[in-house]
């Protein structure tokens, strides 16, 4: 029977690939969101945990657990960074529909509920089609899907990354909805 200290290495690989991985894929999502100082701190940590990591396989190469361990930490790895990543939920989406019942005023509506909301009259084969450009933070997507599909059930929909160029625009859910200044407009007081 092995001892505990047979499994000390393997398990410690395995946990410092979850955490490396898991911190990589927090980086990139960082990265591509332009959050450079975040970046830069989580790729450092991320290089510190995969040396050791890499360490303990190199150092143990004979052994297939350690192996398996170092694979297993990675795709578990990859699995937990998504979760963190879904959860953060950093950025920006937007929502665009297609109304074929233009006469219902999604736009109106959403914006009645304080979503910046861009109205183009469009037709399709059936007639008259109301085209609605939503700006959301990504963590409000949810609630603006589950609003879009009480008003307009048949609606089509897609949901796309989306960047801000500068400036202030307003989007729903945040502290900066109504000042340009964003969080230091309470500071001009």
């Amino acid at each position: 029977m092995p001892e505990l200290a047979d499994w000390m290495i393997p398990l410690l690989v395995f946990a410092a690939r979850i955490c490396d991985v898991s911190i990589g894929t927090v980086r990139m999502i960082m990265v591509i969101a332009g959050h450079r100082v975040a970046s830069a701190a989580l790729g450092f940590l991320e290089v510190l945990i995969w040396v050791l990591a890499v360490g303990g396989v190199v150092g143990n190469l004979s052994d297939p657990l350690t192996v398996l361990a170092f694979a297993g930490g990675f795709a578990t790895g990859t699995l937990v960074g998504m979760t963190i990543e879904n959860r953060l939920a950093i950025g920006f989406r937007v929502v665009r529909v297609i109304n074929q019942a233009p006469e219902l005023g999604l736009a109106g509506v959403l914006r009645d509920a304080g979503y910046t909301a861009t109205r183009i009259d469009g037709h399709d084969r059936s007639g008259p089609a109301e085209i609605v450009f939503v700006p959301v933070r990504r963590r409000h997507v949810p609630g603006l899907l589950e609003r879009i599909a009480e008003i307009a059930p048949d609606a089509f929909l897609s949901v796309e990354r989306a960047e801000r160029v500068s400036g202030f625009v307003p989007v729903v859910g945040t502290r900066t909805d109504r000042s340009p200044w964003g969080r230091f407009g309470q500071l001009r007081k």
